[in-house]
């Protein structure tokens, strides 16, 4: 499983025009679910990013957590962050789950990360989504669970 966080000031997704989810201060995940992630995968991560200081204390260190803040998180489902583009101009995305695993793993991760904060939203699994967040930094972690994983080892 794959994240991309971004520390916001604010993050919205839309889809057709609609206002979906939005967060104000927080995190914006981009979430790829790849074959073979499983609930541990997805209860590491939500572990680790509610935990993970990367937002400013009094004294502008980044030493505080989206969970220490009562930050608020958006969460957005996107495949692509699985792309096989080591063959050729085309990328492949034959590395992510099948959908309905995926969209599952999608939100089960959404409900990890509900128990943490006071506010998570999302965008809608599989949807054309137009997204729009201000990125407070800019600060932005690249999240893989099998790099977790080998820590733990």
């Amino acid at each position: 499983m794959k994240a991309i966080l971004q520390r916001v000031s604010e993050s919205s997704v839309t889809v057709d025009g609609k206002l979906i989810g939005s967060c104000k201060e927080g995190l914006m995940i981009l979430l790829g679910v790849a074959q073979g992630d499983t609930d541990a995968d997805a209860e590491l991560l939500a572990e680790k990013i509610g935990k993970l200081r990367i937002f400013c204390d009094d004294a502008g260190k980044m030493n505080r957590s989206v969970m220490d803040i009562d930050g608020e998180a958006l969460i957005i489902s996107q495949f692509t962050l699985l792309a096989n583009y080591r063959h050729g101009n085309r990328p492949d995305y034959l590395g992510s789950a099948p959908v309905d695993e995926a969209k599952r793993l999608y939100e089960y991760f959404i409900s990890l990360m509900a128990k943490h904060l006071r506010r998570v939203e999302s965008g809608i699994f599989g949807a054309d989504m137009k997204v729009s967040l201000i990125n407070d930094g800019p600060v932005t972690i690249v999240m893989d669970s099998e790099v977790l994983k080998s820590k733990k080892q």
